[in-house]
């Protein structure tokens, strides 16, 4: 794997298909910026459990 290859991401097109499918239409641009910032914390909480979970696998 090259350093710079990206493991995972979420793109808008995938958020506002999930959006589609949960809610029946696409999140407006301001609904966009709330869900990135709390996608973002939700993300860096969970990512120290989830981080060491995946390291102890390799020790």
């Amino acid at each position: 794997m090259k350093k710079s290859e990206i493991i995972y991401s979420i793109t808008v097109e995938d958020v506002q298909f999930e959006a589609m499918e949960q809610i029946g239409r696409e999140l407006t641009e301001e609904e966009m910026l709330q869900f990135k910032k709390r996608l973002e914390y939700g993300i860096g909480e969970n990512m120290l459990f989830t981080w060491n979970a995946l390291f102890k696998e390799y020790r």
